[in-house]
């Protein structure tokens, strides 16, 4: 099956005047855009927008894309389809005036025949009409658009059907593993056709490992599955440390003629589960170091771009994680890509909401006609990504503890999975109650799943196991407070596989869960305008590291084994307070002009056995931080400018350091740029870490100044942003105020080779500039 992308020069226009629906408007003044493409990331935030703090105060509303494209005449006699991996939301889509259908879901993929309806030797006119107008439908950002790719496939009559391609690994050990395969065909002709599919493996070196012929006769119209069995000896065994990728060569034969050919990425990899021994990957012993994650891809809204995607991964790994739950919605096929790529298990997550919903416009209006469409979508979708280890059926459903039938729901949708693919545990993310019933009443929904998913529930753990003793256990959320309680029953209790904190990398929407605020000020669970980010993240929004991410650091044995958090200073008579998924307002930060002699509260997290506070070179004091102190010692320290250095301690030896610096004044900017040269594909992004520095190099801690920005060359500047959470600046635009010394600016390659200049400006600054290339 040819593929071929179809994200480029769409038009569009934000809005729904009522003629037309009835007919192919002129597009001439429509904007011109290329997918993916999220509108509301471009709009302005506003106090009174339906979507609230929960969708980050952004404008959603409706919007058309219109797309003209030729089929030329060596598509006669082809299957022509579509495949939209994700519209959010209710789409419909049509093609030269003909519906092709409405697809309500905004986070699953979809494919419409063209067929029927193309106009081939011609031009054709798709037009895709978005709704996201009915607010409230989402509990944090979801954006708005044709936010993911778009893919327009040709095939042969005969050919390998769409997700058809289906590998297991049943049988793994280091000396050999038998590796199942199972191809649907579909034959898309009158008569019957006699069909040869050849299957190659090929390993990672390249080297071809394995092959199967098998030949069937296809009755006409039907699909049919041809089941092979190939053997590979000494296989590379795919995990987070080692993510080897096999491919799987597919072709189709009639007669002497190749009708289609598919290409397969899989890993051979085991996967088992039990209370005895917990999760063994490869029969490993593995613990899920995890954070749950949502689709955004930050500064640059939803818009699903392959390498935002990874950079979310190379993050993630980079801070210690090897798990991801995707919450709460099955993810862009590029997340998954890079994850098998990079090496980062998945929880694999269909819906926020069963029968009962949650928002007025959220899934609850369309489960009982789709759940069986969208969890298919997901399953066949995403069932060769190595990197998926558990299917997850809903989060924190309102059927949980069995009411509205929600006992025979979990079965339902279990069984459905087991049916689709036995070779993951279903699994799903289950909360306490709002309600007057005993959390004992939510066991015969967890008899429903292989793996139990606990929010904020790890004091469950114990009695849970006494009920239940065979019940695998995880945390699918926790906060980052209790991050040393929840990680301590991981390392000691065999049944609990590990914990995923609300959340890895912040998002969207959900704005303020994760504030700070005076006691003495009217308590809302969500921030009220501006605030538009949720400010719960390990990693802020732009990627960059908060401090909740190196104490995890300690916690996990991963990273650096100090880190110094100073508090910033409380107004006189106030009493700070954090919300339950908050993090203490401290940073690493010694430059507190005005302050002098004033008391500082400053947290040394440690992985060590002791650590010594120095100022100036003159001890401060040592302080055990074993896990009786929670890994952390607490200093009170009087301000004075110069260099704030812990030094840690393991049987008496220094092992480790950490220093802060009093910074000077800033002069300066500089430009990061994670990549220096792009793909001449358009589309492709450098994301530019942009800091405020002194004299010597040093970022300034409290710089906040206006930054212009001017892009020249082969590309655009996709986005700019900050870790402010209460920000009204733009994410769209040329300019961003630094926060905390420091902004992101997204720059994004146009197709064409050549360079991109990116200059920032800022008065009483030096100017800066980068070069990034592009191809070659």
């Amino acid at each position: 099956m040819q593929k071929q992308s179809l994200n480029e020069q769409w038009r569009f226009h934000f809005g729904d005047p009522h003629e037309w629906w009835g007919y192919v408007p002129d597009v001439s003044t429509w904007r011109v855009v290329d997918l993916p493409h999220d509108w509301s990331i471009e709009l302005d935030r506003a106090a009174d927008n339906p979507s609230g703090a929960s969708g980050g105060f952004f404008e959603m509303g409706r919007g058309w894309y219109h797309k003209t494209f030729n089929a030329p005449e060596t598509w006669r006699g082809k299957k022509v389809f579509i495949e939209f991996e994700g519209v959010y939301m209710n789409a419909e889509v049509w093609l030269n005036g003909t519906l092709l259908g409405r697809h309500p879901y905004g986070y699953t993929s979809f494919v419409y025949e063209l067929t029927p309806y193309l106009n081939v030797g011609g031009e054709n006119v798709l037009r895709v009409m978005v709704d996201n107008s009915h607010q409230r439908n989402s509990r944090w950002y979801s954006g708005s658009g044709i936010y993911r790719h778009v893919w327009l496939m040709v095939a042969d009559p005969v050919h390998v059907a769409a997700w058809g391609v289906y590998v297991t690994t049943p049988e793994v050990s280091p000396e050999r593993a038998r590796v199942q395969v199972e191809t649907s065909v579909v034959n898309g002709t009158a008569l019957a056709r006699d069909a040869v599919v050849r299957t190659s493996i090929v390993a990672p070196d390249g080297a071809v490992v394995g092959a199967a012929e098998t030949a069937m006769t296809l009755d006409p119209g039907s699909t049919q599955v041809y089941r092979q069995n190939i053997e590979v000896a000494q296989p590379a065994l795919w995990s987070p440390e080692t993510p080897s990728l096999y491919w799987l060569e597919t072709v189709v034969m009639v007669g002497d003629r190749i009708v289609d050919t598919a290409t397969t990425p899989f890993g051979i990899r085991s996967l088992h589960f039990d209370a005895q021994t917990g999760f063994l990957l490869n029969g490993q012993p593995t613990l899920l170091k995890g954070g749950c994650v949502h689709h955004d891809n930050g500064v640059v809204g939803s818009a699903a771009y392959p390498r935002s995607e990874e950079r979310k991964v190379e993050i993630l790994k980079a801070s210690g994680f090897n798990a991801v739950r995707c919450a709460h919605n099955p993810p862009s096929p590029a997340f998954l890509d890079a994850c098998d790529r990079l090496g980062m298990l998945v929880i694999d997550e269909a819906f926020d909401c069963w029968r009962v919903g949650k928002n007025p416009g959220d899934y609850h209006v369309s489960f009982d006609d789709w759940w069986q469409r969208d969890l298919d979508s997901m399953l066949y979708r995403d069932r060769n990504h190595p990197c998926v280890i558990m299917w997850s059926i809903g989060n924190e459903v309102h059927e949980r503890a069995g009411e509205s039938n929600g006992v025979a729901l979990a079965h339902m949708l279990a069984d459905h999975v087991r049916a689709v693919d036995p070779t993951r545990p279903v699994t799903a993310a289950i909360n306490g109650g709002h309600m007057a019933w005993p959390w004992e009443q939510t066991d015969p929904v967890f008899a429903a799943l292989d793996v139990g998913g606990y929010n904020y529930q790890h004091g469950q753990y114990r009695p849970d196991h006494e009920r239940c003793p065979e019940r695998v256990m995880y945390g699918s959320e926790s906060t980052a407070k209790e991050a040393f309680e929840h990680w301590m029953d991981v390392l000691e209790l065999p049944y609990v596989i590990g914990d995923f904190v609300w959340t890895a990398l912040d998002y969207l929407g959900e704005a303020g869960i994760g504030r700070t605020f005076f006691e003495d000020e009217p308590f809302t669970f969500l921030g009220k305008y501006p605030w538009n980010q949720a400010n719960c993240g390990d990693i802020d929004l732009c990627g960059f590291k908060r401090p909740q991410s190196y104490y995890r650091d300690v916690l996990w044995g991963s990273g650096d084994p100090l880190y110094i958090a100073v508090h910033y200073p409380v107004p006189e008579g106030k009493t700070p307070k954090t919300t339950y998924w908050g993090w203490p307002d401290v940073d690493a930060n010694w430059t507190w002009p005005g302050r002098e002699g004033e008391t500082f509260e400053v947290d040394v997290y440690s992985a060590c056995e002791q650590v010594e506070l120095f100022l100036n070179g003159a001890s401060l004091g040592v302080q055990p931080t074993t896990r009786e102190e929670r890994f952390t010692a607490t200093f009170a320290v009087p301000y004075a400018p110069g260099a704030l250095k812990a030094v840690g301690y393991k049987d008496g030896r220094a092992v480790a350091e950490r220093e802060l610096h009093t910074v000077g004044a800033p002069i300066g900017l500089r430009l990061t740029p994670d990549r220096n040269r792009l793909k001449a594909e358009n589309g492709d992004l450098s994301f530019v870490t942009v800091e405020v520095v002194d004299a010597e190099g040093r970022m300034h801690p409290h710089a906040d100044h206006p930054i212009f920005f001017t892009v020249m060359g082969a590309g655009t500047l996709a986005a700019v942003g900050n870790g402010n959470p209460a920000s009204e600046e733009a994410y769209v635009g040329n300019q961003r105020h630094a926060y905390r010394g420091r902004c992101l600016a997204v720059v994004k390659a146009n197709g064409a080779p050549g360079e991109i200049r990116l200059r920032a400006q800022a008065d009483g600054l030096a100017t800066a500039e980068v070069v990034i290339q592009v191809g070659g």
